[in-house]
């Protein structure tokens, strides 16, 4: 029995326009608040997304049926193709890995042994907590004494003038300087040749502010001091994806003068299993009271509405789950209609 494929005339998935490719046919075209769409086979079109995608239309004509022996040029239908030939499992313990590194390279940079990371990775997954944890765990006995934290964790946007601040504040051996979504500084030149001092990986790392600054006199900060910290910069941008070649310039020299860590938590399955991760070490709804069962049921819905949530991440997950607590018998709805976008 021959399954319809269609080729789509004019048409977008997401920001991808799919104008001339073939697709399973899944369901005929729908008419939709934001537009009519037509639902087709993913296939290898696009990993990590779901089996079954829509694909916005403007009508019945955007799309024609294909023949069946043309059809088989673009589409198996022997074997459903697999996004990504991993398990679940597998994925699963990859991404695992990555955050073990994470965990192990700011315990480096806490002892001074590791000067300088960057740590790339999508909003709402974890990064900036296992770093924190460390931080705390480092600057415990200073807390229990009384003395001044040898590190900090500076979070949102980053002028010049503060970062240089900031650095010299954390300039002895041993401290430990952590940027959590300052990528301002990265779009600053001032600031990101500031930054590429600090992160270089020579012997002698020499900080500047050679213009005339009120401020950094009133505070006793000098025009010039020797870095020996340590430097970790957190970040959602993907530096090898940037389109700006000067900025691609900037980060390709801020990359080359320290260590790298991607998290590669690129597409919406990845983040999903990422959730599901925490999930199993019992870490996800920690001190929320909510069942293995529960757990289960709500990390299946986000898999079932994926391509509605606002987001898929941590964050997301913790706010479905206070519906859950809190509304039993109709969280679903409530999710629906505060977690998703309209359909």
């Amino acid at each position: 029995m021959s399954q319809a494929c269609i080729r789509i005339k004019a048409g977008a998935y997401r920001h991808f326009d799919v104008t001339g490719r073939v697709f399973q046919l899944v369901e005929q075209f729908k008419p939709g608040v934001k537009g009519g769409f037509v639902t087709v086979k993913n296939g290898n079109n696009f990993p990590g997304f779901p089996e079954d995608i829509r694909i916005k239309v403007d009508s019945m004509t955007a799309y024609e049926f294909v023949p069946d022996d043309e059809a088989s040029q673009f589409v198996d239908f022997a074997t459903p193709v697999q996004a990504n030939a991993q398990s679940d499992e597998e994925r699963m313990a990859e991404i695992a890995e990555r955050f073990d590194i994470l965990h192990d390279m700011t315990k480096a940079a806490t002892a001074g042994d590791i000067r300088a990371m960057i740590v790339s990775g999508p909003p709402g997954v974890g990064k900036s907590f296992g770093v924190e944890q460390e931080i705390e765990k480092a600057t415990l006995l200073d807390q229990i004494a009384g003395r001044r934290l040898r590190a900090e964790v500076v979070k949102g946007s980053a002028t010049a003038l503060g970062l240089y601040q900031a650095l010299y504040k954390y300039s002895d051996e041993n401290c430990v300087l952590v940027f959590d979504d300052c990528d301002t500084i990265l779009f600053d030149d001032v600031a990101l040749n500031l930054l590429k001092g600090a992160l270089d990986s020579g012997k002698s790392r020499r900080i500047s502010w050679l213009a005339e600054s009120r401020v950094l006199k009133d505070e006793g900060i000098p025009n010039s001091f020797s870095f020996k910290g340590s430097v970790i910069f957190i970040t959602n941008l993907k530096f090898d994806k940037m389109k700006s070649q000067k900025l691609k310039d900037h980060l390709d020299a801020l990359q080359s003068r320290c260590h790298y860590l991607d998290l590669t938590l690129d597409t919406m399955r990845d983040k999903l299993l990422r959730i599901k991760q925490i999930a199993q070490t019992g870490a996800l709804f920690q001190d929320m009271d909510i069942t293995e069962v529960g757990t289960d049921e709500i990390i299946q819905f986000m898999d079932k509405n994926q391509d509605r949530l606002r987001e898929m991440s941590l964050r997301m997950a913790i706010k479905i789950a206070q519906l859950y607590k809190s509304f039993p018998l109709k969280w679903q709805a409530l999710a629906a209609t505060t977690c998703m976008k309209a359909a």
